[in-house]
């Protein structure tokens, strides 16, 4: 079992920052790819972006990529989400998610290839 943990979520005004961060316990999410996702209300679960297992290689939805950057910490099992020049259609709940698969779009970018979900951050942007 892997437990997951969202922290760093929070009220901003447009055009500011803020880094999320998702805590791995329990069995090690090393193994794993490790992605954000996020859900605005009344809207479907969305792909944000994806890391691979050793960090190497990462990829980010084209709505929030040149802002948005997914980095992790296998020595501290965190994975971070820094997040720049938000927008207020960037306002959602953010949820952390780990599983096992091919690191290819058709998996990374599918919620349903996820295991391990936290409990999600709320992000609020102000314009």
């Amino acid at each position: 079992q892997v437990q997951l943990g969202e922290s760093g979520g929070g009220l901003v005004q447009a055009g500011g920052s803020l880094r999320l961060s998702c805590a791995a316990s329990g069995r090690t999410s090393s193994s794993m790819t490790v992605a954000w996702f996020r859900q605005a209300p009344g809207k479907e679960r969305e792909f944000v972006a994806a890391v691979s297992e050793s960090g190497g290689v990462s990829r980010s939805a084209d709505s929030v990529k040149e802002r948005f950057t997914i980095s992790r910490d296998n020595a501290e099992n965190t994975v971070y989400l820094q997040m720049n020049n938000l927008k207020p259609e960037d306002t959602a709940v953010y949820y952390c998610a780990a599983g096992v698969m091919p690191f290819v779009a058709n998996y990374y970018q599918n919620r349903y290839q996820y295991r391990y979900w936290g409990q999600g951050t709320q992000v609020t942007v102000s314009s």
